[in-house]
């Protein structure tokens, strides 16, 4: 891996971490703004998601200083509708995870041919964060429905 190749790598994995850390944000506010009969196993699902995002975040920081690089200290942007219904809130969600699936994307690419050790963290994040998706996904869809919820 050159010194470019590497900068690269470096650069993807500070982002990574930002979307990460802006998950962990993301889904905590989340967890505290849940009301109703179902704000238990909600809120609880919620907090589980905010440290996994935690987790991931401080896998890329230590990829990045694997890699000779500086962990970022920013975070990512942090959208949010103000709309607290549980449906806003997964479907806000969505849209985060699929930000952060185009990120391992961009990581596997710039990484192929080039750093194993890159190629299969990547692929298992984009595994991981493709069936958390889909999990995302199916809490949308109203009972019965089998075809993927569509925005």
């Amino acid at each position: 891996m050159n010194d470019q190749q590497k900068q690269r790598a470096v650069d993807i994995l500070n982002k990574i971490m930002e979307l990460e850390l802006a998950g962990v944000v993301r889904y905590t506010h989340y967890s505290l703004m849940v009301y109703g009969y179902n704000r238990i196993p909600i809120v609880s699902w919620l907090k589980g998601n905010a440290d996994e995002s935690l987790a991931h975040a401080h896998k890329a920081g230590e990829l990045v200083t694997l890699l000779g690089g500086h962990p970022s200290l920013k975070i990512g942007p942090l959208l949010e509708t103000a709309k607290h219904d549980i449906g806003d809130i997964l479907r806000e969600s969505l849209e985060h995870e699929k930000t952060a699936i185009a990120a391992y994307f961009e990581l596997l690419k710039a990484s192929e041919g080039v750093s194993v050790l890159l190629e299969e963290y990547a692929r298992d994040m984009i595994v991981g964060e493709e069936l958390h998706l889909d999990e995302v996904n199916k809490m949308l869809r109203k009972p019965g429905d089998v075809q993927p919820f569509a925005q």
